[in-house]
């Protein structure tokens, strides 16, 4: 099965280039696409984060991990498969991230933490509602938790 996927959206402003870490203070402006009535984004500032997902659009084909991988090529962390770590060189491209709303303007949608860099697709936006995060508690390996001391 085959699914074909428009853009809901780009993003505009913040990183030019994917790098690893420091991606909390990025903020960048998801500006709709123009199919995309500015309605959509009504009552969105009333909450304080978004769900963004995205296309990881600058992975070419031979980029692709399908299998097991060491997280950032690091021989120090174990052999993971690509579906236990949030690379961006995934099968279908597709990146996810809760980032903070600053504000909604119009068409544009102003977030922080966003890591996803300029002219990013986006396919669609989701507020953060507190009964879709996890309950219980979450449970994550050492090389999971280490890996994010400098992301944000």
């Amino acid at each position: 099965m085959t699914f074909t996927l428009t853009p809901v959206a780009h993003v505009r402003g913040g990183r030019s280039e994917a790098t690893d870490d420091d991606w909390g203070q990025s903020r960048a402006r998801i500006e709709l696409a123009e199919h995309i009535p500015e309605e959509a984004l009504a009552s969105l500032g009333d909450f304080s984060h978004a769900e963004v997902i995205f296309v990881f659009d600058q992975v070419t084909d031979d980029q692709i991990v399908t299998g097991a991988r060491h997280p950032r090529g690091r021989k120090d962390w174990p052999l993971v498969g690509i579906f236990a770590q949030r690379g961006k060189n995934r099968p279908n491209r597709l990146g996810v991230t809760v980032c903070s709303i600053v504000a909604v303007e119009g068409r544009t949608l102003i977030v922080e933490g966003l890591d996803a860099i300029d002219g990013t697709p986006v396919l669609d936006i989701k507020p953060v509602l507190t009964g879709f995060l996890p309950r219980g508690e979450v449970r994550e390996p050492a090389w999971a938790r280490e890996i994010m001391e400098a992301y944000w």
